[in-house]
């Protein structure tokens, strides 16, 4: 057996191509083209200098609500005179900036929609006490803020006999952590607003029921305000049966509204009354610290 012994010049030719192995092994790849259709593009670029924005603000006004009070008086982001949490202010700008994000990307978004088999317990979650029956046989609902400049005022049987009734199983989320699918029917609120057409330049309407009562039983009235966007929703209804029976008072009998993608405490039960604004009107949780917006 012979041996054969190598030189410095054939380690010295070796090594080049052991190198050149040795580094394909790290080296990246070339990157693959991917063609992406001009307008989704766009789309995304929009949509994530939108949500870019919104978190910059976001964590600005956070990072600011930290500042001592003097110090936001003197930038003009507090009032002077003023008691309160410090960062009130700007916790509350923060908010409704992703409100209005909110309203412009997802205000149009279907929710799923179920089957009967899927169809599970709704529990009565009133806000306050159960109120009594006796309002049903009087019941009208009242509209305002109409094009014509009239007030007009419907009963239930009008309601029933002129409009379209729909029907549609999907969840409804309480902001408490529990849902409920349900089987509901009732009048497309976009049918409401062909028949009875809001004043020009109306973004608004305001839903009241003042029906609503407390936790000890004393006059409570409840109101929600929603943009027309959510209004003329396909899914959004002013419902008047669950489960094919007429709603029972515990969910809002005999016209409450439906609008699943949105959170249930703005799903207000028993409306006497609906009025559309330009400006936005006040609503019940917005007042007591909770977002306008409320969507899922």
């Amino acid at each position: 057996m012979s041996f054969k012994k190598i030189g410095a010049e054939e380690k010295s030719s070796k090594r080049p191509s052991l190198l050149k192995k040795f580094q394909g092994v790290f080296s990246e790849r070339p990157v693959e083209p991917i063609e992406v259709e001009p307008s989704i593009l766009r789309r995304w670029t929009r949509r994530d200098l939108l949500l870019f924005g919104a978190g910059a603000l976001a964590t600005l006004a956070v990072g600011g609500s930290q500042l001592p009070r003097e110090l936001l008086q003197q930038l003009g982001l507090a009032e002077s005179g003023t008691t309160g949490p410090e960062n009130k202010w700007l916790l509350n700008q923060a908010l409704r900036l992703d409100d209005n994000l909110a309203t412009a990307l997802y205000s149009q978004h279907l929710v799923p929609t179920y089957s009967k088999s899927q169809i599970t317990l709704l529990k009565n979650n009133y806000n306050g006490a159960t109120p009594d029956p006796g309002y049903i046989p009087g019941w009208r609902l009242t509209l305002g803020g109409l094009s014509s400049g009239w007030t007009v005022s419907l009963d239930i049987e009008g309601l029933l006999a002129r409009h379209q009734i729909h029907d549609q199983i999907t969840r409804l989320v309480c902001v408490e952590g529990w849902s409920a699918i349900a089987w509901w029917s009732g009048l497309r609120f976009d049918d409401l607003l062909q028949a009875y057409p809001p004043v020009s330049q109306a973004k608004w309407a305001l839903l009241e029921s003042s029906v609503n009562l407390d936790a000890n039983g004393n006059p409570d009235p409840y109101f929600v305000s929603i943009d027309l966007l959510t209004a003329q929703h396909p899914q959004t209804l002013l419902a008047t049966h669950l489960n094919g029976k007429p709603l029972p008072v515990e969910h809002g009998a005999p016209l409450r509204l439906l609008a699943p993608m949105k959170l249930g405490l703005k799903n207000i039960k028993a409306i006497t009354r609906i009025s559309y604004t330009k400006d936005e009107p006040p609503d019940y949780w917005e007042k007591r610290g909770y977002s306008a917006y409320d969507g899922i």
